[in-house]
């Protein structure tokens, strides 16, 4: 399996034609049948969970059964070439899954095949939840500092918040040197240590997920450069 994740920026006069895609593309993504999993996405401010949305940044994140199937739609599909003529700036990932626990919308999209061996460097991570909407005002109020602490956490490359909908169903895809700078940040961490003990304790969500990813090719830019150059050896399709 091959996970993609596309972040494209749209001129400012597009934003109307970035809400429109949000429906738009769900038809020739639901075409695709060599698709597995495909989620069309927004985008917060701050790289992280963020309650002031991005009007100009919006992802896609999909699963293949191989890369020869993500570069098919690639180059023929509709979304690209919608993307090519109304963005002015387009970074992509292509990563194999090598860890998920838990499910999203009651589905587990990441298939992990062979042996799940963590990659030296570097490593991607997503986190995704459900938020319970009685429990919004307690996750709110947690974001920003676990958001501050990840920013200038050693090892970190760059993130982007990304979410199906405003406030409670929110995501976010990190990028990081190696493994242990991941395990650093997330339980070495007494302020995230606690974050995750609130969540556990108060059951703030309904659902989540947690998945690691090696990338195998970084294109395209994502806020003027590759957060990936120089850090792979994979040629990008």
């Amino acid at each position: 399996m091959i996970v993609s994740l596309t972040i494209v920026r749209y001129r400012t006069r597009f934003i109307p034609v970035a809400l429109l895609a949000m429906a738009v593309h769900r038809l020739p993504l639901w075409l695709a049948q060599k698709c597995t999993f495909w989620k069309l996405l927004g985008s917060g401010r701050n790289g992280t969970f963020d309650l002031q949305p991005d009007w100009r940044q919006w992802g896609l994140l999909a699963a293949w059964e191989t890369r020869e199937d993500y570069e098919a739609f690639a180059r023929s599909s509709f979304v690209p070439r919608w993307w090519n003529a109304f963005t002015t700036e387009q970074w992509t990932l292509l990563a194999e899954p090598i860890a998920s626990h838990g499910k999203w919308d009651g589905r587990e999209p990441f298939k992990i095949t062979g042996q799940s061996q963590v990659p030296p460097a570097p490593i991607a991570v997503l986190t995704r939840a459900t938020i319970r909407l009685k429990k919004l005002p307690r996750f709110w109020q947690h974001v920003t500092p676990v958001a501050n602490l990840m920013h200038s956490a050693p090892g970190y490359l760059t993130s982007v918040g990304i979410g199906e909908a405003p406030f409670f169903r929110q995501a976010t895809f990190s990028l990081w040197e190696n493994e242990d700078a991941v395990a650093d940040f997330a339980y070495r961490s007494p302020v995230h240590r606690e974050v995750i003990r609130k969540t556990r304790e108060e059951g703030w969500y309904s659902e989540e997920l947690f998945a690691r990813f090696r990338p195998i090719a970084s294109y395209g830019t994502l806020h003027g450069c590759d957060p990936l150059a120089g850090k792979l050896t994979n040629l990008a399709p």
